[in-house]
């Protein structure tokens, strides 16, 4: 029998515990030995069919260990143990589940940030009380935001020059800088006065837009966007787009909806949601087509 990915975290943590780098398919590998899988349970699909059933599990025993700080991701698919991890393991828990992490404030904050679009651990009774639609909205609003967190822990792990680039292409996506190659040629290139690039607004350029890219951890505050504003007027520009890893403060949010200069603030929550919805770093693993009958089609006259 495939274990439920609950099962799965002890396990992994303690794959984890010689405080190596591992790639996470060398773990599922290792992962399927120890749980003795058969043939069968290793093929097994996910309902889409786009993934391994234990594969799956694994990902999601891994993210939340991740969350409640007992892994770390490296870089791209390989972790690490961290010290917390390790002290866990040296008290030797007999088992690691949702219940188990929930005494980290990290995970907790991660869960309650959750709990607006569905809980998936939630039990019979609460599933009997929604309908088949509802629980896939649920389920794809669970994945969307789990998804955007995993994607914004990579985008602070990247280097200055992946992020222009990262930054660009999703511009560009959007529908702004013309071609790519245009684009790429006008970000980072003015490089002073608080502006990082100049964009197209349209593909015939009948406007531009000034971009200013923070790959930051702390909070971005009044400020660097009055700075931002300057450098705007400085260029007789009336509209810019200010992208952050991290946050913005209170105060500079209240700033841009009162000076006249357009400014949009993207913080990195945003800048993650933004990527999934124009398919920036991110791959298509499932679609679902919902039909319902056509009543007209029996009707008789």
């Amino acid at each position: 029998m495939i274990p439920d990915y609950q099962s799965i975290m002890l396990p992994l943590l303690k794959y984890a515990g010689d405080k190596n780098e591992h790639h996470v398919r060398e773990a599922t590998e290792q992962l399927v030995n120890e749980f003795d899988l058969t043939e069968e349970e290793r093929k097994e699909l996910v309902p889409s069919g786009q993934q391994l059933t234990f594969d799956n599990r694994v990902a999601w025993a891994k993210t939340y260990l991740k969350k409640a700080g007992l892994l770390e991701s490296t870089r791209w698919g390989y972790f690490r143990i961290t010290e917390r991890g390790v002290s866990v393991l040296e008290d030797r828990p007999d088992k690691i589940d949702m219940k188990y992490l929930e005494r980290y404030r990290e995970f907790t904050k991660f869960r309650n940030s959750s709990k607006s679009v569905g809980d998936e651990s939630g039990n019979v009774q609460d599933y009997e009380e929604s309908t088949p639609e509802e629980l896939m909205g649920i389920g794809h609003r669970k994945l969307q935001n789990d998804l955007a967190s995993e994607m914004l822990d990579n985008i602070k792990r990247c280097s200055p020059g992946f992020f222009e680039r990262l930054v660009v292409e999703l511009l560009v996506k959007m529908g702004y800088g013309g071609s790519r190659e245009d684009a790429g040629k006008a970000i980072g290139k003015s490089g002073d006065e608080g502006i990082d690039g100049i964009i197209k607004e349209d593909k015939l350029g009948l406007d531009i837009v000034y971009i200013q890219a923070k790959k930051w951890e702390n909070q971005v505050s009044r400020p660097e966007i009055q700075k931002f504003a300057g450098a705007l007027q400085g260029q007789r520009a009336r509209k810019g787009v200010f992208i952050t890893t991290s946050t913005f403060s209170k105060k500079a949010i209240e700033y841009v909806s009162v000076i006249d200069s357009k400014i949009i603030l993207i913080d990195g929550k945003q800048l993650a949601k933004l990527m999934i919805e124009n398919d920036v770093g991110v791959s298509r693993i499932a679609s679902y087509e919902i039909k319902k009958i056509d009543l007209d089609y029996f009707m008789e006259e």
